[in-house]
């Protein structure tokens, strides 16, 4: 699916498509806009990469 067809189907604006485009944060709202849309699973469009900084770090018990 191309962004304006995603666009349409999703109601969402370009700002948000765009926003995509650049792996930068959308809000939760318009992720399970795209689910719906797309008739998929919210871990079938994201997944949690954990930056650097909780990489390195260790949590005491």
């Amino acid at each position: 699916m191309n962004r304006t067809r995603l666009k349409e189907a999703t109601g969402l604006s370009y700002n948000v498509i765009a926003k995509l485009g650049k792996c930068e944060t959308i809000s939760m709202e318009s992720l399970l806009k795209i689910c719906d849309a797309l008739q998929c699973d919210i871990s079938d469009v994201m997944e949690i990469v954990p930056s650097e900084q909780y990489k390195n770090e260790t949590f005491a018990d």
